[in-house]
């Protein structure tokens, strides 16, 4: 029975791997590309702003839980993850800022 814990206890020791914790809060955006729109989740972190995000040098943009239309409005995917080309958004908008035109009221 020693010989058991002790190897489980080896094999604890081994595992645990020590790393910074990155906090990111979740900002549910639509983004507009070429071709198509994806509404879903961008992560930023607390003390920046969405903009910081996109400003950062990394060539793709990490969004989950994202729907994906067409040019028609058409659903095409729902994933949990996809990381989008930043030099292909044409805007991008948070969905708590969305404002309804005047026609719409």
């Amino acid at each position: 029975m020693m010989v058991i814990e002790h190897t489980k206890l080896k094999k604890e020791q081994r595992t645990k791997i020590f790393s910074n914790v990155i906090f990111k809060r979740p900002i549910n955006v639509v983004i507009q590309t070429t071709d198509h729109k994806i509404c879903g989740n961008v992560h930023v972190r607390p003390d920046d702003r969405l903009r910081d995000e996109l400003n950062m040098s990394e060539p793709f943009l990490a969004v989950t839980d994202a729907t994906i239309f067409d040019q028609n409005e058409q659903v095409l995917y729902k994933t949990k993850f996809i990381a989008v080309n930043v030099a292909h958004i044409i805007w991008l908008l948070p969905q708590d800022e969305i404002n309804p035109s005047q026609d719409e009221k």
